[in-house]
């Protein structure tokens, strides 16, 4: 069958075994791509991540692309009907680890980009692009490496759009316009050790913490707002031994995670929780970790267009949605708080058997070659 450049820069993506953090030349051919196109580029390494900045123009409006080429691991082999590694297309269905999440969104952006410019060489405005092998193992030294670069030397986006798989039920459904914060703490409560006979020479934590796990588990946070779901709140880690069944434990651990909307704060949320827990007579020491705080687009003219381009290629209009866990779209708010996430069917990302349709690939780059020339080629 003839396959399209999408299709084919998406193979050669899946070929390189990029197990994050691990590049394994993806961005290689990515650079190659840009650099015809006449893209500046700037190399940003870091610890064993590879990122780079490319842009095209020195014109505004400013329009970035974000990607990620590392992928998680395949897992067991025997669950794969083929080979992870190799792009296999059978039945318009492209199948490989990273079709989905992300390298179908990049493969997608990179031809549009390439068949705008063949059409529209004299461009307004300019394009830029945001790649990182950091995104799947934590980010620390993937995107908020690239967006400082682009902070230091004054390069604020106007709009920007991150590939992520957005797509729900059918491809075309799903904007994504924001993001909830993820707020994690570890506890550590203390009790007293000693025999399950003599209760009352111990302490258990055990069942103090009990206690405070059942309003924790039942608490409103908020009622989140037109935007954002309501903040929720999971335990995701308890452990608590004394190695024998006739000694009561001195020590509890605990972990947990509130995925918050924006109507509440870390800190009213922090404050909350730690009332709570002293009111259950806890001992405890706990510490805290912000993952990501709430984000949120709110740009019309970015919206707006973006839903009718998916629209008129789609028949559908998407609705927007902020659920789900936390993307690097954290890391450019700050910067370009009109960020978007727009892609693929997310049904089988992290899974066996990873796949998209050519006919959504296709499809999704139609729709960022009718962004890029309704935002760029006025």
């Amino acid at each position: 069958m003839n396959t399209s450049d999408t299709v084919n820069l998406l193979s050669e993506l899946i070929s390189c075994a990029s197990v994050t953090p691990a590049d394994a030349g993806a961005q290689s051919i990515l650079k190659s791509r840009l650099s015809a196109l006449g893209a500046k580029i700037v190399d940003l390494p870091s610890g064993e991540v590879n990122n780079f900045w490319a842009r095209i123009g020195t014109a505004s409006p400013l329009l970035v692309f974000y990607g990620h080429t590392d992928v998680v691991p395949a897992g067991p082999l025997e669950d794969w009907q083929s080979d992870p590694f190799t792009a296999t297309v059978s039945d318009g269905i492209i199948t490989g680890r990273g079709a989905a999440d992300m390298k179908g969104g990049v493969a997608a952006f990179i031809s549009a980009i390439e068949r705008f410019l063949r059409r529209k060489p004299d461009f307004s405005g300019s394009l830029g692009f945001i790649i990182t092998s950091g995104e799947e193992c934590g980010s620390e030294h993937g995107t908020p490496v690239v967006v400082k670069y682009m902070r230091d030397n004054d390069i604020i986006p106007d709009y920007c759009i991150v590939a992520e798989p957005t797509s729900s039920e059918v491809f075309g459904d799903v904007i994504k316009n924001g993001r909830r914060g993820s707020l994690s703490g570890k506890l550590v409560a203390h009790g007293i050790q000693g025999h399950v006979a003599w209760p009352d020479r111990c302490v258990n934590p055990i069942l103090r913490m009990a206690e405070a796990i059942a309003q924790l588990s039942t608490e409103r946070w908020d009622e989140g707002n037109e935007f954002f779901p309501p903040t929720s709140f999971q335990i995701t880690r308890l452990v608590s031994n004394s190695g024998a069944d006739n000694i009561v434990p001195g020590r509890l651990e605990a972990d947990w995670n509130f995925r918050y909307s924006s109507a509440s704060t870390s800190q009213s949320l922090i404050d909350r929780v730690e009332q709570i827990l002293s009111s259950s007579g806890l001992q405890y020491d706990v510490s805290w970790h912000e993952g990501a705080i709430p984000v949120l687009a709110q740009s019309e003219r970015l919206i707006g267009t973006l839903s009718d381009i998916i629209l008129k290629h789609t028949g559908i209009r998407p609705r927007l949605a902020t659920d789900g866990g936390v993307t690097d779209t954290r890391h450019i708010a700050p910067l370009c708080p009109e960020v978007l996430e727009f892609g693929l069917l997310s049904g089988t990302i992290h899974k066996p058997n990873e796949q998209v349709s050519v006919a959504s690939l296709e499809c999704l780059t139609r729709i960022f070659e009718d962004l890029i020339e309704n935002l760029l080629a006025e």
